[in-house]
């Protein structure tokens, strides 16, 4: 997001250069719909070449950013289909490099961001796949759609842990597209939803009542002990 803002903003004023080591945009706020309506992943990305070099006017590099020198002002990039890293001077940089979901994970992998790093892809959950390109991505998601597919058809049970936004959204969206999934949602907190006014939460659990999701409130997840799984 902010990358494609700032080059949009400063284009007129400046030579503008964005870097990004995927191919891709992708509407990071929708993807979990995606995960279980495969078709819905065209609807939350686009190309970046043809909007960043002719829509925006920019300059785009499809590549990774390995090494960013701050006294000399030079970001050493190694290009998409280039073995060698090539070096490019700047006046000013911005990192717009986003967020990592996966807080437990060495890489901060997690389902909700495509792994593009090259470090980070031989010691990810699913290193077969280059999700630096949108085909991967979507080869990618039509995966994990095919194991949630085999999980509804025995009507397996599911566990979320957390019940935040990305939280209570995932496990309605399973609810909704899977039903014979029996699904249960904790967390630590009192309630679902924990930033939002108490009225919004509790009409959140109603509809997830309605829908026969089962709720767990003021219980930490802690998967080595047995009493935990017979609480629930």
């Amino acid at each position: 997001f902010a990358g494609l803002a700032m080059g949009r903003d400063l284009k007129s004023h400046f030579l503008v250069t964005i870097v990004d080591a995927k191919e891709f945009f992708e509407y990071t706020p929708g993807v979990l719909r995606a995960y279980v309506k495969p078709k819905h992943l065209d609807a939350l990305t686009f190309t970046l070449y043809p909007v960043i070099e002719y829509r925006m006017e920019c300059k785009f590099i499809w590549g990774e950013v390995k090494e960013l020198n701050g006294p000399e002002r030079t970001a050493t990039i190694k290009p998409i289909f280039s073995q060698a890293t090539e070096v490019i001077d700047w006046d000013y940089c911005m990192v717009a490099a986003g967020c990592n979901f996966g807080v437990f994970h060495k890489w901060g992998e997690s389902l909700w961001f495509p792994t593009i790093h090259e470090v980070a892809r031989p010691e990810g959950s699913w290193p077969h796949i280059d999700e630096r390109f949108l085909e991967g991505r979507r080869r990618h998601i039509l995966e994990e759609y095919a194991a949630i597919q085999k999980l509804n058809d025995k009507s397996a049970t599911i566990l979320v842990v957390g019940a935040g936004f990305i939280g209570v959204e995932w496990i309605t969206e399973l609810e909704h597209f899977f039903p014979n999934l029996k699904l249960t949602i904790i967390d630590a907190l009192p309630q679902c939803l924990g930033p939002l006014p108490e009225r919004a939460a509790a009409y959140c659990s109603r509809y997830m009542q309605r829908k026969g999701i089962k709720e767990f409130y003021n219980l930490k997840y802690n998967a080595k002990d047995p009493e935990f799984y017979k609480g629930i």
